[in-house]
């Protein structure tokens, strides 16, 4: 009995030096994604690249769709969700913008797409570097969103995306934020598991008696106006809400298939357990330099501490409550920026304090706005950081609430 090369390529477990760029695209092949669809535009289009890759090896066999635009990729693979097609997608920046009116109904129809977002800074002025703005612009929609932070967890999320998302209790699309450069194009070793594991995880997509085919005569996207939106949009609220509960399912399942995976899916807690006066919160690969910047001030006797946020929506409030509620202080960390907002803060920093708001006793909430554009956040501007955060234990009070950190004056 002979094997294909898509069956020896993932025969055996293994660690392969790989950016997250190449990690999704791996999970991509692993998941046996049935349409991918692309059109290129940087720091995402590493992805579709080594899925193409991938295919003219003879090791993934799927419908691999160049558009014509950013618009129609997404269009292509809502489409084919909706017919029964487990489906990959994905851009960055303006190009995901450009995809936004396939975006929103992709959610609204609750069709469970899996899309990667190469973080970058919105055009105009240019610039290739993360930005977190492109991805949190859909978080009113009807999409989970996941920040992640290495190649691993690129790969590792991408299989449990699909297998959350095409649960039939949230039927719901998913999008990856992979900064861009640190984590799309930057390599790092990663397990990759074997195909025979994936296949105990992850099953196939069945959408049951919502799929459109011509034995079953559906109606997709109906004019309704007042007579059933707000109907529609409660019942997406309710599939949204009941989302963290398949989210723990999944991440326990993952790890007793996989052998690995954090305590919480939600957040990860970096030297926490001594109840830190002061802790960081941010998301993504900000993660590395906050850790090593904490190592030294532990050093140093500041009892300082890091929550990162993995899932933005689902919001988990009540992880974020217990692994903040016992600060004096909280910096938040935010690589976006939402002009004109509470404070004139950040997105991340807005959505902590209103989680943390209902505590009786809660920490002094400090904002900070950095590392834009691809800019490096430097083991001395978090230092900065709680240098300012602690004047607001010491004082009482907060003299500023968000602050511009690593700009040049």
């Amino acid at each position: 009995m002979t094997t294909t090369v898509e069956e020896q390529l993932f025969m055996t477990e293994k660690e392969e030096l790989i950016s997250g760029s190449e990690a999704v695209a791996i999970a991509c092949a692993l998941a046996d994604v049935d349409v991918i669809t692309a059109y290129p535009i940087r720091p995402y289009d590493t992805v579709m690249q080594y899925v193409s890759q991938l295919k003219a090896n003879g090791a993934f066999d799927c419908d691999f769709i160049v558009a014509e635009s950013e618009h129609s990729q997404f269009e292509i693979v809502k489409h084919a969700s909706s017919v029964g097609a487990r489906t990959f997608c994905g851009s960055s920046g303006v190009g995901w913008f450009y995809a936004f009116e396939a975006i929103a109904v992709t959610a609204g129809l609750r069709l469970p797409v899996v899309a990667m977002v190469g973080n970058r800074a919105l055009d105009d002025p240019g610039a290739f570097g993360v930005e977190h703005n492109d991805a949190l612009a859909v978080r009113d929609l009807g999409w989970m969103l996941y920040w992640v932070a290495t190649a691993q967890e690129a790969l590792d999320m991408a299989l449990m995306a699909w297998r959350i998302a095409e649960d039939p209790r949230a039927f719901l699309p998913m999008a990856l934020s992979c900064d861009g450069s640190f984590l799309t194009h930057s390599q790092a070793i990663v397990n990759v598991p074997t195909q025979e594991q994936v296949n105990r995880f992850l099953p196939g997509y069945d959408r049951g008696k919502l799929q459109l085919h011509p034995d079953n005569p559906i109606t997709v996207a109906p004019q309704v106006n007042e007579d059933w939106l707000m109907e529609i949009r409660r019942q997406s609220n309710e599939a949204m809400t009941r989302t963290p509960a398949v989210i723990k399912e999944v991440y326990e399942e993952f790890k007793q298939v996989f052998g690995r995976g954090d305590p919480s899916p939600f957040i990860e807690e970096y030297m926490m357990d001594d109840d830190p006066d002061i802790v960081l919160m941010g998301m993504g690969t900000l993660a590395l330099p906050v850790r090593v910047a904490i190592r030294r001030m532990r050093e140093q006797g500041k009892k300082v501490g890091f929550v990162r946020l993995k899932f933005f929506r689902p919001f988990a409030t009540e992880e974020v409550q217990q692994a903040l509620g016992g600060a004096k202080a909280v910096a938040v960390v935010d690589r976006d920026y939402s002009f004109g907002s509470p404070s004139f803060g950040g997105v991340l920093f807005n959505e902590v304090r209103a989680a943390l708001y209902p505590l009786e006793k809660r920490p002094h909430v400090v904002n900070f706005i950095a590392g834009l554009g691809g800019r490096e956040v430097r083991v001395r501007d978090v230092e900065e950081m709680v240098e300012i955060t602690q004047k607001a234990i010491d004082t009482g009070k907060i003299e500023q609430e968000c602050n511009w950190i690593g700009v040049r004056e």
